[in-house]
């Protein structure tokens, strides 16, 4: 059977991930001084405008958050008053509060803590927040992601490299990227459609940013074989000068999709950036991908979703299932998962390093299929592989 799965991605200029790449900056901030800091940052971007929001509970005396601010908004590229969002003239808003202490004690002395005589250090800690987060990995691409949406994420990365070089120097910061990708029995035959928006100078001809950007990102970002006669759209309403914050917008964590997996499987709706580990929002998704591409890697199967749920203040988690879309025993995956790894918010947090100033890596272009993070180590292939 052919299916056709796209996926998107946005550049480091795109107004959201403005917003993602501040909070992130922020929370390393926090980290470097005090490594058990809880951080949830939230950060609004519009035209001139950069209000930073939150709760933090940390024992370091002074973050300046206006000079990670704009230090931040340079690194992106918003440099230039032209462009109606610049990391010199722009406003930084700090509205910044202490954590709540009702949340606060749910991580700092879990239930189990308070209910149960026999826990071990793991058991101490609770999770930040409720809910359920999901991670994955398959085989149809180097990564163990899914290739539409690693597809994606090469063209925006491309798109800023080339702006950065000057190759291409008409682009500007903001831009988009979709892939349409067909399948046929679960493996990708082609490329149907490459979309590209990309900010613009104003005074750029048509064809040379519709030339430029197919030959210097395009077609060297899609192999050959996969591209083939793809409909390739760049910018299909003719212009895209106003962009960034001057142009629409930008929240933290509304790109949740661009930051997991291209909506090639389900999504517990929680955003990662801004977050400490304490927030399993961000840490357990970390971790069930860590399970998921041991569990590919091992040979156990070639595609497989994992679904975890916490309660807030609770160290255990409350649910736990895989599916492995036919592709293996999921109930022997199960038992193999319950026997190998370890959910609780600490034990994550140990395994993982995850109170290091780390976050900021993992901004822009995906959280996952980075081989230097943490969470993409196949070091659990061993113990997994028994269960073959």
């Amino acid at each position: 059977m052919n299916r056709i799965i796209s996926s998107e991605s946005v550049t480091e200029g795109h107004p959201d991930k403005v917003c993602d790449y501040i909070a992130d900056a922020i929370l390393d901030a926090a980290l470097e001084k005090d490594e058990n800091s809880r951080i949830a940052c939230e950060v609004c971007c519009a035209t001139g405008l950069a209000v930073v929001l939150g709760e933090f509970d940390t024992a370091t005396d002074f973050i300046d958050v206006q000079k990670i601010a704009r230090s931040t908004i340079a690194e992106v590229g918003y440099t230039d008053p032209a462009l109606g969002f610049d990391s010199h003239t722009c406003a930084v808003l700090n509205c910044i509060n202490g954590q709540s202490p009702d949340i606060s004690q749910g991580v700092i002395s879990s239930l189990e803590n308070r209910t149960s005589k026999t826990v071990d250090k793991f058991d101490l800690v609770g999770a930040g927040d409720q809910g359920m987060m999901f991670g994955y990995a398959c085989s149809e691409s180097d990564e163990f992601m899914p290739m539409p949406i690693t597809l994606a994420h090469g063209l925006t990365k491309q798109l800023a490299a080339v702006r950065k070089s000057g190759e291409l120097e008409f682009l500007r910061p903001d831009g988009k990227a979709m892939v349409a990708l067909e399948y046929k029995d679960g493996v990708p035959i082609g490329v149907k459609t490459v979309v590209v928006s990309a900010q613009h100078a104003p005074d750029v001809a048509e064809k040379k940013l519709k030339d430029g950007i197919t030959e210097c990102v395009v077609k060297r970002v899609i192999p050959a074989k996969l591209l083939g006669n793809a409909e390739i759209l760049i910018n299909p309403t003719g212009r895209f000068v106003i962009g960034g914050p001057a142009g629409d917008t930008g929240v933290t964590g509304r790109k949740i999709i661009v930051d997991t997996y291209g909506g090639a499987i389900a999504h517990g709706g929680g955003a990662f950036s801004g977050k400490d580990a304490s927030k399993v929002d961000r840490s357990a998704s970390y971790y069930a991908r860590y399970v998921c591409k041991n569990i590919v890697a091992a040979g156990l199967c070639s595609r497989v979703q994992l679904q975890v749920g916490y309660a807030i203040g609770k160290a255990r988690p409350v649910s736990l299932y895989v599916d492995t879309f036919g592709t293996g025993d999921d109930a022997r995956i199960l038992k193999a998962v319950e026997r190998v790894f370890d959910f609780r918010p600490a034990a994550i947090s140990d395994k993982l390093g995850l109170k290091k100033p780390i976050y900021k890596r993992t901004t822009n272009y995906g959280h996952f299929g980075k081989p230097d993070l943490p969470w993409e180590r196949l070091d659990a292939v061993e113990a997994l592989g028994s269960e073959r």
